[in-house]
């Protein structure tokens, strides 16, 4: 007698891909746990600010600038960002962002440097910057070589463009300069008078200025005290000296004929 086998009969098994889908995405469920924790953790949060460099900008005023806070998101901040909004600061040249993990943010500024000086109507000394900005002098001091811009207005255009002429020229060539006021004519709008600590007198205009300053420290050297002028032509007049003939000693004085010849030099130029 012969048996027949029957076959087996096989289970039912769930479809792999299902399984790997519910997989895939309690992963992605368990990613995004992790992530909100983390960004709301303190480890994610900025947690110091560093400035260095700032000479004439305050930390109140890069900090509102920049928009930068404590326990503000670290990696929210954009470095180039951060950057470009800093350098709209008057003040500011270059600014350089170094973030540091965890929570670190360090700024390297670097400020327009100072020009010159300016007394305001207060009578508080501020500096003046190569950019044009005034800002006050702090603990700090001032550089006895830099002049002393006097009758000035914020609103003349050429005292941004005097700032910017003194910062092209080297400062041993500037150095001598202890005031400049603003002369303008109908020839040059932006003619300037200069005045030295070696007691000369000097006409000239902001956008010769450049051009015409080795001719000025060549005259300085080698003359004695007098009026010069550099517009289109360079011109030297000493001043006459005048003797006190109570203690005998000479000095390098402005007579009543050079200065008539001044005004009328000026007159001409108009």
């Amino acid at each position: 007698m012969t048996t027949t086998r029957l076959p087996l009969l096989k289970e039912d098994k769930p479809p792999r891909k299902i399984s790997r889908k519910i997989t895939v995405i309690l992963l992605l469920l368990f990613i995004a746990l992790l992530v909100v924790i983390f960004f709301r953790s303190s480890v994610s949060q900025i947690t110091e600010i560093k400035f260095t460099g700032n000479k004439y900008t305050s930390r109140e005023e890069l900090l509102a600038k920049s928009g930068l806070e404590l326990n503000g998101q670290f990696f929210a901040v954009s470095g180039g960002k951060l950057s470009a909004s800093l350098m709209e600061l008057k003040t500011v040249q270059k600014a350089v962002v170094d973030k540091q993990f965890p929570g670190i943010i360090s700024v390297s500024i670097e400020e327009f440097p100072a020009v010159a000086y300016e007394l305001d109507q207060s009578g508080s000394l501020k500096a003046i910057l190569s950019s044009g900005a005034a800002v006050p002098i702090n603990q700090t001091g001032i550089a006895v070589e830099k002049p002393i811009l006097t009758n000035w207005k914020d609103s003349d255009p050429n005292k941004a463009k005097l700032s910017k002429a003194l910062a092209d020229i080297p400062n041993e060539l500037t150095s001598d300069i202890s005031e400049i006021v603003p002369s303008p004519t109908l020839s040059f709008p932006d003619r300037i008078k200069l005045y030295t600590r070696s007691r000369f007198e000097v006409i000239t205009a902001i956008s010769l200025l450049k051009s015409k300053v080795s001719y000025l420290n060549q005259v300085i050297e080698t003359e004695e005290p007098g009026l010069i002028k550099m517009l289109e032509a360079d011109s030297y007049v000493p001043f006459q000296i005048k003797v006190d003939n109570k203690d005998g000693e000479s000095e390098g004085e402005p007579t009543a004929e050079n200065e008539n010849k001044a005004d009328q030099s000026d007159i001409s130029d108009n």
